[in-house]
């Protein structure tokens, strides 16, 4: 998984363990909540797909986020 790159939407690398800050509002499915722009998500973990992320927000355990919706806080 070493070789696999992850960048956010302004093309910066994100390691684990990094904060990132929405950019966009995104609606979460299977819920009523939606994540507001500006909202800061500590502790991030790199997933197999250079594409998304898991994290862990106030409102919402174990979400999946898209690395294009992000940037590096």
């Amino acid at each position: 998984m070493a070789d696999i790159i992850v960048k956010d939407s302004n093309g910066t690398q994100l390691q684990d363990g990094d904060s990132v800050t929405l950019i966009k509002d995104l609606k979460v499915k299977g819920t009523s909540e939606t994540l507001k722009r500006g909202t800061l998500v500590k502790g991030i973990r790199l997933t197999d797909n250079p594409g998304e992320i898991e994290c862990n927000t106030k409102q919402v355990k174990g979400l999946v986020l898209k690395t294009e919706f992000l940037k590096k806080a």
